[in-house]
């Protein structure tokens, strides 16, 4: 089978877009994990697929696989891609359009200046909602990591995560402490690991190790959520500017039963197309 793809990135988290709308395409790990292959496919952090939504007050359905062939809930940086897709592929001539995700609806929206702006929802903070195993679900919860106790915060983008502040994220072992946590008993769908350096009220550097994928240049959702953790625990300020190793996302959240919106660019680096072996 000859799939045709685009080759897309926010900030060096990079993607494989599918339309699946206009060619047939069912996605398995097996394709996920071929295409995902980096010497043998096409490598990706995450393969994207665009598909005819299930309800009728949505444009789209959004699925996103990650290189190890697991299909996960959400994807931040993915949705900015995923919009500037539809919108030049002509599939959508809308500049907002509302997408259905495996934990929700988003909302991404083509600004002015080239940029996108993504309605994340809500976050959620209920250890059953993360799923976190907790009896509570206060800001800062202790961890045991290595044979150490650190104090991470658990937050749900639509997908777990568990952030912990940092003196220098730089220096910090990302390598080591990234999957330890990830695949932590106390979170049994496993969690993307996120690193944050305060560096003002108003700015963060961070490194995120995610589920699946392992340390990428940039997250989405790990960006949302290290700010709402950071604003949770008194640290920030709303909006934060967060570096991530790929460059500069933009993240606002009014608190409480608010949405987080993110902001940053879409880019597309080439289109082209790859047979898909038979046997998988």
């Amino acid at each position: 089978m000859k799939l045709k793809f685009t080759k897309m990135h926010g900030l060096g988290n990079d993607f494989v877009v599918i339309d699946g709308v206009r060619q047939r395409f069912i996605p398995t790990e097996a394709i996920a994990r071929f295409l995902g292959d980096r010497h043998f496919g096409v490598g990706f952090d995450q393969m994207l697929i665009v598909e005819r939504p299930s309800r009728p007050d949505v444009d789209f359905r959004y699925r996103i696989f990650n290189a190890d062939g697991s299909e996960v809930e959400q994807c931040g940086n993915g949705a900015r891609c995923f919009a500037r897709f539809v919108v030049d592929h002509g599939l959508s001539s809308k500049k907002e359009i509302r997408v259905e995700t495996k934990s929700g609806i988003i909302a991404p929206r083509l600004t002015e200046d080239g940029q996108v702006t993504v309605d994340m929802g809500v976050p959620r903070f209920a250890p059953a909602e993360i799923p976190f195993v907790s009896e509570t679900d206060a800001a800062e919860q202790s961890l045991d990591v290595n044979g150490k106790t650190v104090t991470i915060s658990a937050v749900s983008m639509g997908n777990p995560h568990a952030v912990q502040v940092v003196d220098d994220v730089d220096a910090f072992p990302v390598a080591a402490d990234g999957p330890a946590i990830e695949n932590h008993v106390r979170f049994p769908q496993r969690v993307n690991a996120g690193f944050m350096q305060i560096v003002g009220r108003n700015a963060i550097r961070l490194r995120v190790h995610e589920r699946g994928a392992g340390e990428t240049l940039a997250c989405g959702t790990g960006a949302c959520a290290a700010v709402v953790a950071g604003i949770r625990r008194g640290l920030l300020d709303s909006p934060v500017n967060v570096t991530t190793r790929g460059g500069e996302l933009s993240i606002a959240w009014a608190g409480p039963g608010q949405p987080v919106m993110m902001t940053g660019p879409a880019v597309t680096v080439f289109e082209a197309a790859i047979d898909i072996p038979d046997n998988l």
